[in-house]
Parts: C-alpha cells; sequence; structure tokens
C-alpha cells in the first residue's frame, strides 16, 4: 500500500471517528443518525477509500456502549455492505446513480445492525421489523443528505485523484 493511500486512509478513518463521536449520543442505538456514514459514498470514487471506513467504523464502534456487538456486528456490516457496493458499481458508470444505489444497499442491509440491537437488548422478535425500520431510516437520511454533499466536495477535492 502506498504512503500516501495509507495518509489519506488514516484522515478518512479519524474524520470519520470525529464527526461519529460529535454526535454521539444519536450515533449509536435504535434511533442512529451517525452523520459519518455519509463517508460510505467515498467507496463510489475509489474501492481505496475501503480501509478509511472500516479502520472509523471499527475505532469508532470502541466507545459503543454495546461493546463487542458494536464491533463484530458494525464492522461486519460495513465490510459486508461496502463489498457489495463496489462490486454493483462495477456495472454503474454515473457517480450519483452509484451513490443512490449505495445509500439503497446501506439502508437495505441495516437489518444486521437490526440484529445486534435484538441480540444486545434482548427485544421480542415481534419488533424486528421496527427496530430494522428506525436503523434503515436514520441510515437512509444521512445517506441521501450525504450524496449532494458528497458531490460538491468531490467537485472540489476530487476524490478519485486523492489515492
Amino acid at each position: 500500500m502506498k504512503i500516501k493511500t495509507m495518509a489519506t486512509s488514516g484522515i478518512i478513518a479519524a474524520l470519520y471517528v470525529a464527526v461519529s463521536l460529535l454526535v454521539a449520543p444519536l450515533a449509536f442505538g435504535a434511533f442512529q443518525f451517525r452523520i459519518s456514514e455519509m463517508f460510505n459514498h467515498l467507496i463510489v470514487f475509489n474501492k481505496k477509500y475501503f480501509f478509511g471506513i472500516v479502520i472509523g467504523v471499527f475505532i469508532t464502534n470502541l466507545f459503543s456502549p454495546m461493546g463487542l456487538y458494536d464491533l463484530t456486528f458494525g464492522v461486519g456490516h460495513s465490510i459486508l455492505t461496502l463489498s457489495i457496493s463496489i462490486f454493483v458499481g462495477k456495472f454503474i458508470k454515473s457517480d450519483l446513480w452509484r451513490m443512490i444505489i449505495n445509500t439503497l444497499i446501506f439502508t437495505f442491509t441495516m437489518f444486521i445492525i437490526a440484529i445486534e440491537l435484538h441480540l444486545y437488548f434482548d427485544l421480542p422478535a415481534s419488533i424486528f421489523s421496527y427496530t430494522w425500520y428506525t436503523v434503515a431510516l436514520g441510515e437512509f437520511v444521512v445517506m441521501a443528505i450525504g450524496i449532494p454533499l458528497m458531490l460538491a466536495l468531490n467537485k472540489r477535492l476530487k476524490f478519485k485523484e486523492l489515492l
């Protein structure tokens, strides 16, 4: 791995952690608005952002009140969903459409986080759909708001060229 790639990954991870901890009460739990999730859109511009995002999720989840559950399910969710987005992105040319698809993939796969919450809080199976809905809604809102923001930042920063 190039030094430039490692440094950029470190910066992305640090930004992810800083933004997450800034809104920490909203970053964990059944109603999540983890603003840093918009960094998941970086994967659209270059698959090398994968490492910075996953490291950021891992470090952030070290601060989670759910401990090992969040480290396992949260990091696993990010690895799986970013991998799916990388694969699907190969078939879509437009950055905008890749970000829209990325948003939908992340929103749908929030069932993984819903499973985590059900295991950690020992919730009844009857409210699983509701839990999935609440975390998926938060993810959708953050990722949807992130689309125009990341597109605007890309015009200035040229994400494809940073690594």
